[in-house]
């Protein structure tokens, strides 16, 4: 597969992988993070990939992955919930958790983003604009915005799994 392929194959399933997503999540962030996997996993693998019928694998692929991200969502927000009971189990409701400082280690997070995949951040998630909305106001393709938003989500992750030790710090001091 070539690049002119890879874009065609891109251009003609985007938007509908989209729709097709919307039935799992209406989550438009998810929906284009799952899109952009899928694609980058097709790239990264093209030389050892073989596919007989592009649009079954491109379908099932975006599929198995929004299925895992709401899998492990649900897993996710079943262990803080857990966590979170346990800790006031303990404390028997003596202490409150200090979101204050929660808020300054993800503030500090995303600080350290470079400038331009900050703005561009903080353009999606604190003023809830759409990609596109973002590409137009900012001069820069769709494409940019989605990979910003990807390297911004990764270096978030990674920053806080880093300090996981911190965080959990913060709630049982």
């Amino acid at each position: 597969m070539d690049i002119q392929a890879f874009r065609n194959y891109y251009d003609t399933y985007y938007e509908q992988l989209c729709c097709f997503l919307n039935f799992y999540t209406h989550d438009v962030a998810v929906i284009e993070d799952v899109i952009q996997e899928v694609f980058l996993k097709l790239w990264e693998n093209k030389d050892c990939i073989e596919i007989t019928y592009i649009k079954t694998y491109l379908f099932r692929a975006a599929k198995n992955r929004v299925l895992n991200y709401l899998r492990d969502e649900e897993n996710r927000h079943q262990l803080l919930e857990n966590w979170f009971n346990q800790q006031l189990e303990e404390r028997k409701y003596k202490d409150c958790f200090d979101i204050d400082a929660l808020t300054k280690v993800v503030n500090r997070a995303i600080e350290q983003l470079p400038a331009r995949c900050r703005e561009i951040f903080s353009l999606s998630r604190k003023e809830g604009l759409s990609y596109r909305q973002i590409a137009e106001r900012l001069g820069i393709s769709v494409k940019t915005v989605e990979t910003q938003i990807s390297i911004a989500l990764k270096r978030i992750r990674e920053l806080l799994s880093s300090s996981a030790f911190a965080f959990l710090w913060l709630f049982i001091r």
